[in-house]
């Protein structure tokens, strides 16, 4: 039998420099305005930080493995997840992000990476409508309100 290694794979052009669109992931002043509630530092390679969703009561270890300023960010944060950036003009950025090494059988592997993927395809858009017109849409907030924790 074949073993299955899902890949989550998500891209979207955001029309801004890449140092701006670099920045806006490994700054958590910046992350907070789309994507996570709280990040206990910016990212730095060989660190580790810490990422909360303060709505969700969750939390997540993040080992930063590879930091490459205005190209590449790698984590591992239970899975190995990628941020490619490339440059399309001087105000247009093509940001990938991958995530692999989903465990399980193949249909709860399966399961995790298309849920990774739409989760970080609504971080882009996040990010996208953060960065460009500096409106915070609340996406993570509001992807799944039945799952809030009551304060």
């Amino acid at each position: 039998m074949r073993e299955l290694n899902p890949v989550a794979k998500a891209e979207m052009l955001i029309r801004k420099p890449v140092s701006e669109v670099y920045e806006a992931f490994i700054d958590p002043a910046i992350t907070t305005k789309f994507w996570f509630t709280k990040g206990s530092a910016r990212l730095e390679a060989g660190k580790q930080v810490e990422w909360t969703w303060e709505m969700y009561g969750a939390a997540a270890p993040v080992q930063v493995l590879e930091l490459e300023e205005n190209k590449r960010i790698v984590i591992d944060w239970g899975t190995k997840a990628e941020w490619t950036f490339e440059v399309l003009s001087e105000s247009e950025t093509f940001v990938t992000i991958t995530d692999s090494g989903f465990e399980g059988e193949a249909e709860e592997a399966t399961h995790r990476a298309i849920g990774s993927t739409e989760g970080f395809t609504i971080v882009l858009c996040g990010a996208k409508a953060y960065l460009e017109h500096g409106i915070q849409l609340n996406l993570v907030y509001d992807k799944a309100p039945y799952a809030h924790v009551k304060g």
